[in-house]
């Protein structure tokens, strides 16, 4: 289940919100009047994980997690890589399941950007 956590806020950056739980992670941007300006959708994280990015002056990214984590005794940065493939059906029917406690605005941001994102061919 997707629970809402404190976040630290970045000066002279847009407020930002964080949710998340064993497979998902969603970070929420927002502008000053309160609306909308992003968000960051991780998924799979204990698989090959990977995140659905929406920027409203932008549209979307999609992209692999890569952990850079090949020696068990390094704690590396991860970094976004190229990744075009998107199980868009799985992560909303995910989204779906994991996010009845969220604020109703964010969940239906959420939802309505992965059927946005389904109805387009992404590369």
């Amino acid at each position: 289940m997707l629970i809402e956590h404190p976040c630290r806020q970045v000066p002279d950056d847009f407020a930002r919100r964080w949710m998340s739980d064993d497979y998902m992670d969603l970070i929420v941007w927002l502008e000053p009047d309160g609306g909308f300006h992003g968000f960051q959708l991780c998924y799979d994280k204990t698989g090959k994980e990977r995140a659905l990015t929406w920027k409203a002056a932008r549209g979307f990214s999609h992209h692999a997690v890569e952990s850079g984590e090949t020696n068990p005794n390094a704690n590396c940065t991860p970094i976004l890589v190229a990744d075009g493939h998107m199980p868009v059906e799985t992560v909303r029917r995910e989204f779906a399941r994991r996010s009845s406690k969220l604020d109703p605005e964010i969940r239906e941001l959420i939802t309505k950007r992965l059927d946005e994102y389904g109805l387009h061919p992404h590369a």
